[in-house]
Parts: C-alpha cells; structure tokens; sequence
C-alpha cells in the first residue's frame, strides 16, 4: 500500500499510480525500485554474525527481483573507501559478501527504461563526489528534464544515457553533500523519484519524493532494513527465517529527506516537491495537463509514440504499451484510462 501523506501534492499523485495499478494491470510489475539495505556497525548488531549479514543482504536483493532483473548493483565502504559493484545481470546470479568493516549497504535492481544495462555505467548506483564527499546514488522513478536541466545549469555532457545520472550532475555541481544540497537537487527535478545517497562516511539519505519506499528499524540488534515496497520487505524476512524482533516502521513522507548517520541517529529536513509534478507543463504537444492531447498525429504509429510518452510519466513503460496493444487494447482506450488517471 502507498503511503499516505498530509501534502494535497503527493495525495494526489499517489492517487493516480494507485489508480493505475488497478487499470492498467502491468504497472505493478515494471516499476524500477530501490533495494537498500542499513547495517549499523559490528558492535551494535548484537547477535547478527557476519554471515547473517551476508544472508540479509542476498535474501534481500533476490526479493527486489520482483520489480527488476536487467542489472544489479551495491555501493559500500570498506578499507577506507567507497566501493560501488554493480553487473547487467539479475540479483540471484551475483554473488555478494558483507566485509568485516562494512556497516552500510545501498543497493538496487533495475529494470531499464532508459540506456541500455549492457553498458555498466548505465547501471546503479551511481559513484559521485561533491566537495571533500564521495557519494553513491540509487534512484527509483522516471525524470523527464534531465536534459534540460543538464543545458541550463551548463553541466558536462556524458556517456552515461540514465535520466537518473542528472542528479548526480547535480549534486556534484553544488561542492557539497548536505540537507540543503540534496534539497536543492530535489527541487530541480521534475517527474517521479525517491533517491538515496550513501557517503563514504557511511550516512545515508534518503530523499522521498512520490515513489514508494519502507523502512524497518531494528532498534534492539542495532539495524536498518528497507525495500521499495513493503510486501517486498515482508517476503524477504519471512524467507531468511530469522528471529529479529518486532521492528519499527519509519514514516517518510514525499517532500522528506532522512539522514540515518553512522552511530544509527536520525535527522530530516524537507524539500519543496511541487515541481516534481510541474513536468506534466512541459510534456511535448501537450498544454496545461498530460490527461489532455491538444495535437492529433497525422500517422498512428507516431500516435502511439505519443501514448508512451505520456504513460512514462505515469510510470507506465513503454513495453507495456505494446503488451496491452498485443492485447487488443485500443490506442483510444489507452488515452482513455490515463485521462482518468
């Protein structure tokens, strides 16, 4: 279930994906999430071995399969560094260990949408420095101004094809990894995002825009877990068949950031999330709302085309735009179900 939250703004949008999900039924399983995995420092986690860690971190990552399998990837510290590892190959195929002076674990799997997951470097999580700050990136959602953004604000073009890399770019752009820097990235983007954000300080922020994400604390044992989803989360602690306790459930609402830093304490601050809906303005041949075609295409295929724009925004790919036409679906009826989205 998607999280409710006081903002008019994020009601709304979550409203509209809710709305899909139960129309437009492939939605629930092409969205791209975030698998992050929390683990607070050896001394904390009172019986939870090394080992365990490595199973949390594999059972874990298997589990987010459910929402991609084109490429996997974590970012951790150890030896005094940031590493990231990541492959164009499904979680179950990869092979992950937790190193003994590693308490933070980001990950994720992708199912792509933009930039092919052949080359790696289209893959999350992304490496970043900003300032004295080496980072790691992970973003679930779909942007739609990275180009742009990246021409206004004169940013460096790259090899790398991911709508997600613009805020890295960002970030790197700013000098500094802060509240108010990841604010401001935040603030810029326009489409649909939760981003997280490790440092080589083992803090980990987590930006929380109008994409899903669940979060469990483990008080007691000393650790933080989180999926994109919670049925995600639930499915993966039901299989590691561990005797972890009752966690907490931590509420993050769109327009939140939260700072889990490397002794387990939490911090937030907000961000104006308004614009993370204005790019529905900015859409291609289209005024005022995306719901609205204001120009007809003079061929059918180039109608089409124009579908999956619009339905990206939604969430929705575009390969699921032709299953459905494969289905029998009508190009008007799609233009249907996402105006009364």
């Amino acid at each position: 279930m998607l999280q409710q939250n006081a903002g008019g703004t994020c009601i709304l949008r979550q409203n509209q994906v809710r709305l899909l999900q139960d129309t437009l039924f492939a939605v629930a399983v092409i969205l791209i999430f975030q698998r992050i995995l929390r683990l607070d420092g050896c001394k904390a986690v009172v019986g939870i071995s090394l080992k365990e860690k490595t199973k949390i971190l594999s059972v874990l990552s298997v589990a987010c399969e459910e929402r991609g399998t084109d490429a996997t990837g974590i970012a951790y510290n150890s030896g005094g560094s940031l590493k990231v590892y990541k492959r164009p190959l499904p979680a179950h195929l990869l092979w992950f260990k937790v190193y003994e002076d590693t308490n933070l674990v980001m990950g994720h799997t992708r199912m792509t949408t933009q930039g092919s997951e052949r080359f790696n470097a289209n893959n999350h999580p992304f490496a970043g420095k900003a300032g004295d700050t080496t980072f790691a990136l992970a973003h679930n959602g779909v942007l739609n101004n990275d180009k742009r953004l990246r021409r206004q604000h004169d940013l460096p073009t790259t090899k790398i094809e991911t709508d997600s890399y613009i805020a890295v770019q960002l970030l790197e752009a700013s000098g500094e990894l802060s509240f108010s820097s990841l604010a401001s990235m935040a603030e810029k983007l326009e489409g649909s995002f939760t981003i997280s954000v490790m440092t080589d300080q083992d803090d980990l922020y987590l930006i929380k825009g109008d994409n899903p994400i669940c979060i469990y604390h483990y008080e007691k044992l000393g650790f933080y877990i989180y999926a994109s989803t919670e049925p995600i989360l639930k499915t993966a602690l039901k299989q590691l068949n561990m005797k972890l306790g009752k966690p907490t459930k931590i509420k993050l609402d769109c327009g939140e950031i939260l700072r889990i830093d490397a002794a387990g304490n939490m911090t937030r601050s907000q961000f104006d999330d308004s614009k993370i809906f204005l790019g529905y303005s900015h859409w291609p041949r289209y005024y005022s709302r995306p719901a609205v075609w204001e120009t007809v295409q003079d061929s059918q295929a180039s109608y089409i085309e124009d579908l999956k724009s619009v339905a990206a925004y939604y969430g929705i790919w575009p390969e699921d735009i032709d299953e459905m036409l494969a289905d029998g679906v009508t190009p008007e009826e799609i233009e249907e179900l996402l105006n009364g989205a």
